[in-house]
């Protein structure tokens, strides 16, 4: 038990250094730069109507914070990658609850990186996005649960899938499907627009969930109206959520030691000459 609880430290206390250095310096320019330039987007739409009285940047903001949160799953795969082409991973193996301190380290530098992204769009947003409902009772408490899941959800996954590429380049090409599952989630509005089967695919992954959980926190009750069966679903939305937790919680540590145990000075050594060559 104190063994675990010393690689929670360690884990916590990287995850921290890592924050620290990401927002710092010329680092703190490319990560406010996305979240602004989105809400200099949703800013513009503004005064576009979509009908029933509400704008378009009324749904266009619940779906940009889940995004936000969706993303998760893609920065774990790139840093993942980036981290065992310079060999951090594989310091990271030697060290005693060195992959378990890795894994939180990375949970919670991204996850404080996110939530920092929707406070960046949240709070200006709340000012100037007409129709939001967030009087309601729990609405704040469903704002926090949904995000907490996702995070954890969707970070897991991608540890997971992360440890299935072991390059730069192959966390590009894997970053194409993730984009993809965003794109059919319906996270900026309702997917009763879509296909009935590709309706069936979004509502298997959390990507779909996180969305309709952020509307339902932040919408009034009359816009669920547009979703699946007229209804924000909320016990469906935690159970969908707390699945992928589960499965994202057994999965990464196992999958995650099993690809340190290949990790070696000449593995590291062989793909910082690959990366080299493709540089030059």
């Amino acid at each position: 038990m104190s063994t675990t609880i010393t690689g929670a430290r360690a884990g916590f206390g990287r995850g921290l250094i890592e924050l620290r250095l990401a927002f710092s310096g010329a680092e703190l320019v490319g990560q406010v730069f996305w979240p602004v330039a989105t809400l200099v987007a949703i800013f513009l739409v503004r005064d576009v109507s979509i009908g029933a009285g509400y704008t378009l940047d009324t749904f266009i903001l619940p779906g940009t914070l889940g995004m936000f949160v969706a993303l998760g799953m893609l920065l774990v795969v790139q840093q993942l990658a980036a981290d065992r082409e310079d060999g951090s991973l594989l310091r990271a193996k030697i060290t005693p609850q060195g992959i378990p301190a890795y894994l939180i380290g990375k949970l919670v530098q991204i996850s404080a990186t996110i939530v920092a992204y929707l406070a960046i769009v949240l709070l200006p947003g709340l000012v100037f996005v007409d129709g939001l409902d967030l009087g309601r009772p729990g609405s704040w408490l469903t704002f926090a649960w949904v995000v907490v899941l996702g995070l954890i959800a969707t970070q897991t996954i991608g540890a997971a899938l992360g440890s299935l590429v072991s390059s730069s380049r192959g966390a590009g090409y894997l970053s194409l499907p993730i984009l993809g599952l965003i794109a059919i989630s319906g996270i900026f509005a309702p997917i009763t627009a879509l296909p009935e089967w590709l309706a069936w695919i979004a509502q298997v992954f959390p990507v779909y969930w996180l969305g309709l959980g952020m509307r339902s926190a932040l919408l009034p009750d009359a816009a669920a109206a547009v979703e699946i069966g007229g209804s924000w679903r909320p016990v469906e939305t935690a159970m969908v959520l707390g699945a992928w937790v589960v499965a994202g919680i057994v999965l990464a540590p196992i999958v995650l030691r099993r690809m340190a145990r290949k990790e070696s000075g000449s593995r590291v050594a062989e793909r910082r000459e690959r990366a080299l060559q493709r540089v030059g």
